[in-house]
């Protein structure tokens, strides 16, 4: 089993929202992925973060049977329109991957 685990600090506005508006968008569009896109196996995304080293507003937690399950989640067309809105509004990005 993969985990997929990424950390985003959002910059304070972006495409016309605020920081907190722009985490309850990528939460919505990325939890929606849920269901749609088979290697995904699960998937949870929180903006509530309240403790964080390095400090983020947002934070997603995923998992995939192989690693190719996770590179085919990657390159998915669902996938990369959620990845064309978040990089507009990420300042950066921290990301683990790792498996059990």
């Amino acid at each position: 089993m993969i985990k997929h685990i990424v950390m985003w600090t959002l910059k304070d506005e972006a495409e016309g929202g605020t920081s907190a508006e722009n985490g309850i968008k990528m939460k919505q569009i990325l939890e929606n992925l849920s269901g749609k896109i088979d290697e995904l196996k699960h998937i949870e995304v929180s903006v509530d973060v309240f403790a964080a080293i390095p400090d983020c507003n947002v934070v997603l937690y995923s998992e995939f049977e192989t690693k190719d399950d996770l590179d085919a989640y990657q390159v998915h067309p669902l996938h990369q329109a959620c990845v064309a809105f978040i990089k507009q509004v990420v300042a950066s990005r921290n990301v683990i991957d790792y498996v059990i």
